[in-house]
Parts: C-alpha cells; sequence; structure tokens
C-alpha cells in the first residue's frame, strides 16, 4: 500500500528542486498535494507535470496575506491536512561585514520567520498524528564564512522542531527538521558548481546528494514508519557532520 494514501500534503517553496522532488515522491505514494512558491510559471509547470494530484497555490511564505490564501485554499479541501512540509527558505554568500539591517531582516524572514508563522498558520487545519517537517541545514551546525546569518536562521529551524514538538505533542503532531548537506539544486550554475565540488570533497561519500535523495528521508518523516520520532534533527549530508 502506498504509504501516503488518501493524505494531504503541503509542500512550501515547492516548484524546484528537494520540493519539487518530495511533491514528486509523495504523489507517487497516494498524496494531495498542495505546493506553493513565489514564481508562478515554474510553480505551474511543476503542477502539470506532477497531475491532478498537485495544486498550485502561487505565494511567499513571508506574506501573511498568502499564507492565508494558501490556509483557505487546504481548507476548501475538506480533509484536514496530514503532512506540512516547511521548505521554503534561503540564502546568499554575505560576508559579515557586508550584512546590513535590510540583509538581515530578509535572511531571517525568508528562512526562519517564514517557517515559524506557516506552520503556525496551518496549525488549526493539522489532523491529529498529522507530520510537520522544517527544512533545515548543515549550515546550522557547520561555520561556513559568508553565511553566518544563514546559518543562524537555519540553527533557528533547528530549535523551532524541538519546541514545536514539545507544544504539539499532545496532539500526537510530530514535528521534525531535516538538514540536507551539499545537494544538487542548481545543476550547470558555475558558483554552486564550484561550491559543491568543495563540498563533495570534504563529505565522507566524497559526493554531493541529490534532491530525490532528500526527498526519501523526508518520506520517511511523512509516513507512519516514522510514528515514534519527533523533535529531532535528520541529517541527509553524507556523513559531513557526523564524522
Amino acid at each position: 500500500m502506498a504509504q501516503l494514501a488518501g493524505k494531504v500534503a503541503v509542500i512550501t517553496g515547492g516548484s524546484a528542486g528537494i520540493g519539487l522532488a518530495t511533491a514528486h515522491r509523495f504523489v507517487a505514494e497516494g498524496a494531495r498535494v498542495f505546493l506553493t512558491g513565489r514564481r508562478p510559471e515554474p510553480l505551474a509547470a511543476a503542477v502539470d507535470d506532477l497531475g491532478p494530484a498537485a495544486t498550485a497555490v502561487p505565494g511567499d511564505v513571508t506574506s501573511a496575506e498568502h499564507l492565508d490564501r494558501l490556509h483557505t485554499a487546504v481548507a476548501e479541501h475538506g480533509q484536514g491536512l496530514d503532512v506540512l512540509f516547511a521548505n521554503a527558505g534561503g540564502g546568499d554568500f554575505t560576508p559579515f561585514g557586508d550584512v546590513t539591517p535590510e540583509t538581515f531582516d530578509e535572511v531571517m524572514a525568508g528562512s526562519a520567520r517564514g517557517v515559524y508563522f506557516t506552520v503556525q498558520r496551518l496549525l488549526p487545519l493539522l489532523n491529529p498524528h498529522a507530520s510537520v517537517i522544517l527544512m533545515s541545514s548543515v549550515a546550522g551546525t557547520l561555520a561556513v564564512p559568508g553565511l553566518s546569518l544563514y546559518s543562524a536562521a537555519k540553527a533557528a529551524i533547528r530549535s523551532f522542531a524541538r519546541g514545536l514538538a514539545a507544544e504539539l505533542g499532545d496532539r500526537g503532531i510530530r514535528v521534525n527538521a531535516i538538514s540536507p548537506g551539499y545537494i544538487r539544486t542548481r545543476p550547470g550554475q558555475a558558483d554552486a558548481e564550484d561550491f559543491q565540488a568543495a563540498g563533495a570533497a570534504a563529505t565522507p561519500l566524497r559526493r554531493v546528494g541529490q534532491p530525490e535523495e532528500v526527498a526519501a528521508a523526508t518520506l520517511f518523516l511523512a509516513s507512519g514508519d516514522s510514528s515514534y520520532i519527533t523533535g529531532t534533527e535528520l541529517f541527509v549530508d553524507g556523513g559531513r557532520t557526523q564524522v
């Protein structure tokens, strides 16, 4: 039997990379998936590729209005929410001396505040025993020059997973963080290729990961196979943070 048969899932940042790979895996396992993304055209293309089990809800998780729109779309489906993968977020290399208050607010909004308030806004829809998965990163554990701000935001995600797991456990809702390492999400971009080549050299498995490998781990946290796991951080990093 499909692992997510009859389940309803939301994936933020679902139009590309890890989010899209996870959407494909969830649909293959029987889920009805709502995808968000800031760019309407790639989001529409993703939903076309996924088929009738997927619905696009364009929007930015840093916008309360857009989160309200997502809430309405899922509520109108009428089955509540079983899996929430708060995946949207990101950040670029910025040396510490170049960080401005505006940069600080932008990164924290996209990679921390957006995750926090996505969960809060969709909380009334979460069914008993739902699974919430928060996208963190090995950057929340490792020190990477130029990523101090992004790393701090991802470390906050790890803390959110603990706190929300404690608060929501009485409803049987599980909350976990997933922390990918160097994942091949932007093939062909020279700066990304150079960064990932250096990352692969520092990874025990001596390669970067694929989005589908993170999707497989996310499916585990979404499914009943992880029914007694909450408040934890699952590293999908080829051993980068562990060895």
